[in-house]
């Protein structure tokens, strides 16, 4: 993967501006990869210059479809991460325009909150919405730490203010959309994400990271624990087996029960990990350590049982074995080196190096989230270098990348 050369790829792929821009699937989740390899010594700096050249290319996406894995976030967060004085000019231009395009996403938001309607799960999830673009500004706080409360603000509105759907009460994230955020027939009633990727549990993950960075807006502390309690209600299983839905039909919502039998795959975007991090973060923005500890038995328990580990069935970071091997580490460290977790990230980490090659599906193309980039990324660790903020799952400690210079 390291060391490719970006203009047989281009070539191959004839690529457009959103593969170039793309932190999910494309060219920006690419140069981040090369930047981890650089910063250990794997590549030459110059393959990260090339690879940023292939990202930006294009004239970069600054309108309201661009998110944390497209366009200009996608871009500036690629950027921050390399961390080299000849790009400051180019962030500090991305960085107005992505201002701008908060301040006009976030208008909008309000308004549609105002008319009580229902938001799309890309108005507020991490890969599209405002979550996303709030990770990216959480970054970098120290310059744009207005912003970030705005977009705080909203979460908490989000959260706060209730919807009716067909005359009944929902929370205000609950969209009649299908899980592909698009209308359908199926799902008339429309649903409730609770992952981490395009759910409430993204929005908890944001809240808690800047509880625990000092940054908070009136109503924050609460609406954690609000959305803590509402994924503790969702928690399934058994207290030796726990599990969480990925989605909630309205029946099920209504009912206070789910009609699903039994865990889903255990992956970082919806399902157990994704979840569990959130929790565990929360938990330790309100200083509730036996909250804490429940959401960590629930990822040791995950990793532990064989039935769920069955179920995944390739190796990448959206929903295979990289992104719960990557979100356990992280739940380890702030579990403490004494703690259950840290006791089983050898094995799990051993799982994930003999499991890569002979996974049932292989990895879809070379992308970050589904792809041969993210894999790799959780193979081989950069210490300090943490690549995967993006992802709502590193430590709230971790701010700007450092400015050490590209050679």
């Amino acid at each position: 993967m390291t060391s490719t050369n970006p203009t047989i790829t281009a070539q191959r792929r004839e690529p457009s501006p959103f593969w170039r821009q793309s932190l999910a699937s494309g060219a920006a989740g690419i140069a981040l990869l090369h930047i981890a390899d650089a910063r250990a010594g794997r590549t030459p700096w110059p393959e990260v210059h090339r690879w940023i050249t292939v990202m930006t290319h294009d004239p970069v996406t600054a309108d309201t479809t661009a998110g944390l894995f497209h366009g200009a976030p996608a871009v500036a967060f690629v950027l921050r991460h390399a961390a080299h004085p000849s790009y400051v000019t180019a962030l500090d231009t991305l960085d107005r325009h992505i201002s701008d395009l908060v301040t006009r996403r976030l208008a909008v938001a309000h308004q549609r909150i105002d008319q009580g309607l229902p938001p799309r799960l890309g108005e507020f999830d991490l890969i599209n919405g405002l979550t996303g673009i709030g990770a990216y500004l959480l970054l970098h706080r120290g310059s744009q730490e207005g912003l970030v409360r705005e977009v705080l603000a909203y979460l908490v509105r989000l959260a706060t203010e209730p919807v009716f759907v067909n005359g009944r009460q929902l929370p205000g994230w609950w969209t009649t959309n299908a899980p592909n955020d698009r209308p359908s027939p199926q799902w008339s009633g429309g649903h409730a994400n609770l992952g981490i990727a395009h759910g409430i549990a993204g929005p908890l993950a944001l809240l808690a990271h800047a509880a625990i960075l000092g940054i908070t807006v009136p109503g924050h502390a609460e609406t954690i624990d609000r959305i803590y309690s509402w994924l503790d209600h969702w928690r399934s299983g058994t207290p030796t087996r726990p599990w969480w839905p990925g989605l909630l039909r309205p029946e099920e919502w209504h009912r206070g029960s789910v009609d699903q039998p039994g865990p889903q795959r255990p992956s970082w975007c919806y399902g157990t990990p994704g979840i569990a991090r959130a929790q565990q973060l929360a938990a330790m923005a309100l200083d509730h350590q036996h909250k804490q500890r429940a959401a960590e038995h629930a990822l040791a328990t995950c990793v532990t049982d064989p039935g769920q580990l069955a179920l995944l069935r390739d190796a990448s970071l959206c929903h295979g074995w990289a992104g719960l091997v990557q979100t356990t580490r992280h739940v380890a460290a702030d579990a403490g080196p004494d703690s259950e977790l840290a006791a089983l990230l050898p094995h799990l980490n051993t799982r994930f190096t003999q499991q890569h090659p002979h996974t049932r599906q292989p990895a879809t193309g070379d992308g970050l989230l589904e792809g041969t980039t993210g894999i790799e990324l959780t193979r081989h660790p950069t210490p300090g270098f943490a690549w995967d903020a993006c992802l709502l799952i590193a430590s709230p400690t971790t701010g700007t990348p450092d400015t050490e210079g590209i050679g």
